[in-house]
């Protein structure tokens, strides 16, 4: 069965604000998952912009006292609206994921052409600890299929193709325009962590939500996908007992 992560946003995003990541550490562990997602959006930071190394250092031990592991999810992109790497953004996620001890870290895509160097894009890279993965974002700009297919491509041809993984989105595909059957069944071998959620509503009133247990395109995506990399609950909680449905997802999830 794969181990679950339960991403600090599936408590509320303005529970989280208001109270901190440190808050819903135990209460991950206690419901079963095996990892806990950071997300760089939702921590405090100063008025310079940057996270408080101490309060990484501090929830990152938190999060190994409860059994659980790490992944730092940050919105930097690899690369710049106009296809530049940004070296800066990349550095410093690299830096603060490090601090908080965590296993993986997860970047955003952006604007990636496939002209674009693979061989740069590994010099950035090299030597972190974490785990590098790229995820598919809800714009046309960082979650095209056509992208992430040049991207692989590009890093195999470089001999570069362990360099990086990716983190598949099921969720995230549908605001892009996407299907997410189709590209779970061109991108499953560069996949190593799945964000599992649906989508409800249409254009910009999309939200996401819990999987159907009777979801049979949510469960066609989940078996073209590799059984036994991570995934992470990212569609919200029941808030009058979020506890009670966090253990129910975990349960249920492990085994779908």
């Amino acid at each position: 069965m794969a181990e679950i992560v339960i991403v600090a946003s599936a408590f509320g995003v303005a529970q989280v604000l208001e109270q901190g990541h440190h808050v819903y550490v135990p209460l991950a562990a206690s419901v079963g998952a095996a990892g806990f997602e950071v997300r760089r959006e939702l921590l405090p930071v100063g008025l310079d912009g940057t996270v408080s190394t101490d309060a990484l250092v501090a929830l990152g031990r938190l999060i190994t006292a409860h059994g659980l592991w790490a992944v730092y999810s940050t919105p930097a992109t690899l690369y710049t609206d106009d296809g530049a790497l940004d070296a800066g953004a990349i550095c410093g996620a690299l830096v603060e994921a490090q601090t908080l001890g965590a296993r993986i870290v997860k970047f955003q895509l952006g604007g990636f052409t496939g002209d674009a160097s693979a061989e740069a894009l590994a010099q950035l890279l090299q030597g972190a600890r974490a785990r590098i993965l790229v995820e598919n974002g809800q714009q046309a700009v960082g979650g095209s299929l056509s992208q992430f297919s040049d991207l692989f491509s590009a890093l195999k041809a470089a001999g570069l193709n362990d360099m990086l993984g990716m983190t598949f989105d099921i969720g995230n595909w549908e605001w892009a325009g996407e299907a997410p059957l189709t590209c779970a069944q061109a991108l499953a071998p560069y996949v190593e962590y799945i964000h599992c959620k649906s989508v409800a509503g249409e254009g910009a009133r999309r939200f996401a939500v819990a999987p159907a247990g009777n979801d049979a395109g949510f469960a066609a995506v989940l078996a073209a996908l590799p059984g036994d990399v991570p995934r992470g609950i990212e569609f919200p909680f029941n808030a009058v007992d979020p506890a009670a449905d966090a253990h129910q997802h975990v349960v249920w999830l492990k085994a779908a």
